[in-house]
């Protein structure tokens, strides 16, 4: 008598470090043959786009920053690009620079979390440890610019804070390191912010050399991910994919391309497609999606460089006034009060704003009935689009290689499960 032989439930996560902690993956195993993926979300959720409906349009600003906790401004910018277009602001041309500067030192701290952690899940330690030294340094211009190293709630609808600083955060001595080695690590930040940025982007081409070296050409990792993960362009727009994994695809759609927004139709960059549409296509886009970004902020500094000017508008319904202002002029001082407690009221309509943000299309559909909160606010995560495809594509596949489909997906809960 043959005994019957059934496929077995294995929970994936949530206590799983590649599931982050948050995401539930229920797998039906054939042996260590995935059979059918079945996600679970509800672990994380905050009610983001439920708070924001519940307060002034500048104070769910800070809420941006947490969804997506790697790709903080971006998300920022689909945010004030939706009130902005609601209020039809035109914002001052140095502030678009910052943002699109911005925008891709955001890209890069997003791809090096991603190549870190993803070498990590797939057992190339060394990668994690090389992309945060990287990563430390970037923190530091978000930092300089908003004194906090995530979540910097720099842009401001009509503009950003406040203009680029003259110093830079400096290391100062304690008894775990020496005066010279001090010394080496503030040799970058002996200027402006603009003059870090320079350095910093003649030296990291170099970096990401280091990263390929480590993984490019190393067997391990192609057999982790060589034919891993496969998506066919046709599949990848059907399941509504964007960034790099429908460009890992071979779709070469990219928002600063096609519908572009801030200084991106003034500043020359390439947009890496992949051929096959597995894990490794995906990863060698997003390595030459840094390399583009370092280009882009390279012009960005040379352009703000040579052009000042005011980052904000000048409008008192969106954009305090100067404490000079306010001390000799009561309209200013009334502004200034009222922007602070009830903020401002945006016309009623709906619109929608979209980023090509690391991970794929970051977008706000924004409705307001005239307040000064948002009637409705959706927001469209890339990442919940790729989660959705998790059954489709590991089916057939080993048990590891759900990790290496995890790692290329590059989800962060916060956006996903919002």
């Amino acid at each position: 008598m043959t005994q019957e032989i059934r496929n077995y439930t294995l929970n994936f996560g949530p206590q799983h470090p590649a599931a982050h902690g948050v995401l539930r993956l229920v797998l039906e195993m054939d042996g260590e043959v995935v059979q059918r993926a079945d996600p679970h979300v509800g672990l994380l959720h905050r009610a983001t786009e439920k708070l924001a409906e519940s307060k002034p349009y500048n104070q769910s600003i800070g809420y941006m920053d947490r969804l997506d906790y790697v790709s903080m401004m971006c998300n920022e910018h689909a945010y004030v690009r939706a009130i902005e277009k609601l209020m039809g602001i035109q914002v001052p041309e140095r502030a678009e620079y910052i943002r699109t500067m911005f925008d891709e030192i955001t890209r890069i701290l997003n791809h090096l979390m991603w190549i870190g952690s993803n070498a990590l899940d797939l057992g190339a330690m060394a990668v994690f440890l090389y992309a945060f030294r990287e990563r430390e340094e970037l923190m530091d211009c978000y930092e300089a610019v908003s004194g906090a190293r995530m979540h910097a709630t720099y842009y401001r609808p009509g503009g950003v804070a406040r203009d680029l600083p003259d110093s830079m955060p400096r290391y100062r001595e304690s008894p775990w390191r020496k005066a010279s080695e001090i010394k080496r690590l503030n040799q970058w930040r002996e200027g402006s912010l603009l003059d870090f940025l320079d350095a910093f982007t003649d030296d990291f081409p170099k970096r990401v050399d280091e990263y390929e070296n480590l993984l490019t050409d190393n067997r391990i990792w192609k057999q982790r991910t060589v034919g891993i993960g496969v998506v066919p362009p046709e599949m990848a727009l059907a399941w509504g994919m964007t960034g790099p994994m429908l460009r890992g695809s071979g779709v070469a759609w990219d928002l600063r391309k096609k519908q572009p927004y801030a200084a991106y139709d003034k500043v020359d960059f390439d947009v890496p497609v992949g051929v096959q549409g597995d894990c490794y296509d995906r990863y060698l886009v997003r390595v030459e999606e840094m390399r583009q970004s370092n280009r882009i902020i390279k012009q960005c500094v040379q352009w703000l460089r040579a052009n000042p000017g005011p980052v904000m508008v000048r409008n008192f319904k969106v954009a305090p006034p100067r404490r000079t202002e306010m001390k000799d002029d009561m309209e200013a001082l009334i502004h200034h009060f009222k922007l602070f407690t009830e903020g401002y009221s945006v016309p009623a309509g709906e619109v929608y704003s979209a980023v090509e943000a690391p991970k794929g299309e970051f977008g706000a559909y924004l409705v307001s009935d005239g307040a000064n909160k948002p009637f409705r606010l959706k927001l469209r995560a890339p990442g919940f689009a790729h989660l959705s495809s998790m059954d489709a594509i590991v089916r057939g596949h080993m048990l590891p290689d759900v990790v290496a489909m995890i790692g290329t997906y590059d989800i962060v809960f916060g956006e996903i499960d919002r």
